[in-house]
C-alpha cells in the first residue's frame, strides 16, 4: 500500500531520484525519462477525459490505472530477480495488451477503411486523443531506447505500441466513426 503523508521529501533536489528497488539514479536517466514520460501521458489522458462520454471515459479510466501500472513496471529495473524480491515488482502482463487488441477490433469494426493518412483534430475529443498517441508513441520509444541498454519488460514496450493503436482508433470513433477525420492531402499547398 502507498502511503503519501509528505509530499515533497528534498531527496532529489540534488538531480537525483529513487528506481522502485530504491537505486538512486539522474532524474534524466533513460529509465526516469522512459517511465516520466508514461505519467505524463496518464496526465494528457486525463485531459482527454474531460471530453468523453462514459464509455469512453471508462475504457480511458482503465487505461489510466494501467499507465500507473507501466509506471510502476519501468521504475523497478532488475527483472531477473523478481522472483526473489521481498515485495514482487508489478509487471505489466500480455492481458493488459491483449484486452487493448480486443477493444481496437471492436471499435474498428464500424469504421470505414482510410484511403489516406488523416491529420489531428476533428472533435475535441479526437484531437486529445491524438496528443495522447503522439505521446504514447514517445513513451514506447524511450521504452524501447532503454531496452537497448538494460532489461525491460516485453510487455511494457507491446502495451505501449498497441495504446497509441487504441488512441487512433479512438480518435476515429470520436470524429463520428470517422466522419469528422480530416483527410491529409498530399502537396495540398504547393
Amino acid at each position: 500500500m502507498v502511503v503519501l503523508n509528505k509530499i515533497y521529501t528534498r531527496t532529489g533536489d540534488a538531480g537525483d531520484t529513487a528506481l522502485g528497488n530504491n537505486e538512486r539514479v539522474a532524474k534524466y536517466a533513460p529509465r526516469v525519462a522512459a517511465y516520466g514520460t508514461a505519467d505524463e501521458l496518464n496526465a494528457q489522458v486525463g485531459v482527454a477525459r474531460l471530453q468523453a462520454d462514459a464509455e469512453t471515459d471508462a475504457a480511458l479510466m482503465r487505461i489510466q490505472n494501467d499507465l500507473f501500472d507501466l509506471g510502476a513496471d519501468l521504475c523497478r529495473p532488475e527483472m531477473e530477480k523478481d522472483a526473489e524480491a521481498e515485495y514482487p515488482p508489478l509487471r505489466v502482463i500480455q492481458a493488459q495488451v491483449d484486452r487493448l487488441e480486443a477493444e481496437i477490433d471492436v471499435m474498428n469494426a464500424d469504421l470505414a477503411p482510410l484511403r489516406s493518412f488523416i491529420l489531428p483534430g476533428g472533435t475535441p475529443l479526437a484531437a486529445h486523443l491524438h496528443v495522447c498517441r503522439t505521446v504514447a508513441r514517445r513513451a514506447e520509444r524511450l521504452a524501447v531506447e532503454l531496452a537497448a541498454q538494460e532489461p525491460v519488460n516485453p510487455a511494457a514496450v507491446k502495451y505501449l505500441n498497441r495504446l497509441s493503436d487504441w488512441f487512433f482508433v479512438a480518435a476515429r470513433v470520436a470524429n463520428g466513426g470517422g466522419q469528422k477525420d480530416v483527410l491529409w492531402v498530399p502537396g495540398a499547398n504547393r
